[in-house]
Parts: C-alpha cells; structure tokens; sequence
C-alpha cells in the first residue's frame, strides 16, 4: 500500500474531531455556504463534467452512466437546493431520544452523536460529491470521497468549491477529502484503515458494491441495485397504474428506483397489458414477457429467467403474469433487491397485504417508485438508500450519519455501597 489514502484519512479524522465541536448554526450557515459557493462557481463546473462526458463518449460509456455523469443547469439548481435543503434541517446532534429515571435517581438519556469519519465510494455521479459531504458535515462528521474515475474532473470542480466554504469559515479543508487518484489499490487501502474510517458507503454499480463488501476490514453500508417491481393487482385503477408504469420506467431509467419488473394479475392482463406496451412503445421501452403475456400481446420479446434478476438501468422492463398477490410476493422474494415495491390496487386489504408481505426499504401504495429519494421524502439531499439492514434502511438522510449513545447523570450515585468513604 502506498500510504496516500492513509494520510488523507488521517487529515480527515482530525478535521472530524472539530467539525464535531461545531454548534448547530455554525455547521448550518457552513453548508449554505458551500450552496452558495456551488451555485456562484457552476461554470467551473459544468467545464469540467463537459470535460468527463467527452471522455466517456470517447471510451464508449452507456447511456445509462453518462445520464448518471451528465451535469446541466438544471441539475446543479438541484444539488443547490439539496444543500440548502440539508442546512434548513432540524440539527440532529444532541437530540435526546429517550429519558428515564432509574429508582437510584440516575437519570438516563439517549443521544445523538457523529459516527466520525465516513468513506463515500461511488460511480459516475458527480452529485453524490456534494450531497454526501453536506450531509456528513451536518451530521458532524467527516467525508473521504473517493468517486469513480469517469467523473474525476467533475468531482475535483464541485470539491473545489466545497474547498472554498470551508477556508471561508476558517474550518480545516481535509473535512471533506477527495481520493483524486482513481487506481483501484487506493480503494483497496481505504477498505482497510478500521482504524480511522468509521463507516464505508458503497454507491454504484453491482460489481463496485461486491468489490466493496468483500475486501473491507471497516463496517458496510450498502446501496445496492434496485430491482424495483410494480405489481397490478386484480382490483387496480387501470389508467392510474398505466401512469405508474411510465412514471416509474420511462421518466428516468438510469437511476436504481426505476422499476424494472412488471407484474400483473391474471384477471387483468387481458385489459391492462395491450394498454400497457401501448404506452411503453410510446416512450420507446423494450418489453420482454412470460409465455403468458406473450400469449396476449406476441410481438414481445421472449423474457428469461436473468431478465428478472436484471437491473436494465435502461429503457427495458421485464413482465410477468401472476396468479395472485402472493405469487407476486413470491416472485418479488425471489428476484428483488430490498430496494422498492409498488402495488397498484384499489383493494386496502391487498394494499396491507403487500406492505406486511414485502421486505423492501419502501413500498408504495398507489404512489410511483420514483418517489424513494431522499428529496421526495423530505430528507433533502440522501447519502445513498442503504439495502442493508443495520441502523439506516432506505434513504439515508442526515439523521442516518449519526448514531445514539447513553449519556448517564446523577448526583453522586455509586453501584456498590462499599466505594463511599
């Protein structure tokens, strides 16, 4: 190992230390700083990521990575807002959780800390740069970035600013680090410091998010794919879940809460399904189908059994045919990913059904599954939409980065009577 990540992550852990210090309003106006900062140096910005999505056209990228890669006007009003929206939070450092009173008179509070610092590894989303590190330096923490190389420049330009904010504040740089040399063995030595990193977030693709898990010494949190299915059951409004279906496949296909399964019940196929590969031919996605729904509608192509498994990021979508509710919750046990599941039905008592017999960080009723983010469900900016099951699930707001410690106050009680003198 060559120690370069190392040093970084030690200037990293120091800066998380003061960051931690920091009151409230002062991490605030840190964070609408750097908003401001974003939005004033935005054509650095936007020459930098022209820089990258040249690049990725001249190795071939996909369509699907340069959407996730490609920066305009509109999305950095976004990444502003985001920021701005993180700095307008409620701060959730000090927060006491829960408060008792044991028999001796010791009272017992539950408080939110910082985790310290925290490892951002991602891919071809020069947003995520600004997001995470206003999400970790409003929960008190520390970031090390480390983006994938086919958003170097673009990362390197929002990380200037971001630079900027924090000299303007007097606050040390290192709080929000970026790994600007994108060889894979400084991953692998960032994977390593369990003494210094406190938590790794994986973002990207599902070979990134293995690599990931497989050769870290510090605690995971994973963002892994979404395979995100839309069930139509029997009792569904046919036109509101034609507008799921669009909504959640064709509106944005490259991003991990596009859905990429279909399913739909026996009773309703033979209306929903013509309708629906009317509206998807419209918008351009390929469908591939079941014997069953080839039956009905035979132009389209042949699905496997990897299809259903697949993430297509891409205007492509699987369907299925299915007998019943649980035989969609078979298969969505079977194929999906812990990311999100969508029921259309005007039935509550199969509504209640799928919520209760699903396991996934969102389930929606009647709602699109472009809705799991962390903007649409009011945490501002999201680090990532964690598919693990420890202390975050689902989008990961500012609330995620911390964690809660028991903080213990008395007037002088001791445990063995034996201690007074």
């Amino acid at each position: 190992m060559s120690g370069y990540v190392r040093h970084l992550a030690e200037r990293a852990r120091e800066a998380a230390m003061c960051i931690a210090r920091l009151d409230g309003d002062t991490r605030r106006q840190l964070i609408e700083r750097m908003a401001d900062t974003l939005s004033h140096r935005r054509a650095d910005v936007l020459a930098a990521n022209a820089e990258d999505m040249e690049r990725g056209r001249a190795i071939a990228l996909g369509d699907a990575v340069l959407d996730r890669l490609k920066l305009d006007d509109a999305r950095i009003d976004a990444m502003v807002q985001g920021i701005r929206d993180v700095a307008a939070q409620a701060d959730p450092l000090g927060v006491v959780t829960r408060r008792d009173v044991r028999p001796n008179g010791v009272v017992i509070e539950r408080q939110r800390i910082p985790l310290g610092l925290i490892a951002m590894i991602y891919e071809a989303r020069p947003n995520v740069t600004a997001d995470a590190a206003a999400l970790c330096l409003k929960a008190g923490n520390a970031v090390l970035l480390r983006g994938g190389s086919e958003a170097r420049a673009s990362n390197a330009a929002i990380a200037a600013c971001l630079h900027a904010a924090l000299r303007e504040e007097d606050l040390p740089e290192a709080a929000v680090s970026l790994v600007a040399d994108p060889a894979r063995e400084h991953v692998l030595e960032l994977l390593q410091l369990s003494d210094l990193i406190d938590l790794a977030i994986p973002r990207g693709g599902e070979s990134l998010i293995r690599f990931v898990a497989e050769h870290a010494r510090v605690p995971v949190i994973k963002h892994y794919k979404g395979v995100c299915h839309l069930y139509v059951d029997r009792a569904a409004d046919v036109a509101q879940a034609l507008d799921l279906l669009v909504d959640g496949k064709a509106s944005r296909p490259g991003v991990c809460n596009a859905l990429e399964t279909l399913l739909v019940h026996r009773d309703i196929v033979a209306t929903f399904l013509p309708r629906a590969m009317e509206r998807l031919g419209a918008r351009g996605v390929e469908v591939r189908g079941c014997e069953r729904s080839r039956a009905i509608v035979p132009r389209m192509r042949e699905a496997t059994e990897d299809d259903y498994a697949a993430e297509y990021l891409d205007f492509v979508i699987a369907v299925r045919v299915v007998d019943d509710l649980d035989a969609a919750l078979a298969h969505i046990a079977r194929f999906g990913s812990d990311h999100t599941e969508v029921i259309a039905t005007m039935d509550p008592s199969a509504a209640e059904a799928f919520v209760r017999g699903t396991r996934s960080s969102a389930v929606m009723v009647n709602a699109s599954s472009r809705f799991n983010d962390g903007g649409q469900l009011g945490l501002g900016a999201e680090i990532g939409i964690s598919t693990t099951r420890l202390h975050a699930y689902g989008p990961m707001g500012a609330e995620s980065l911390t964690i809660e410690r028991f903080v213990l106050r008395g007037e002088g009680q001791v445990r063995h009577e034996e201690s007074r003198g």
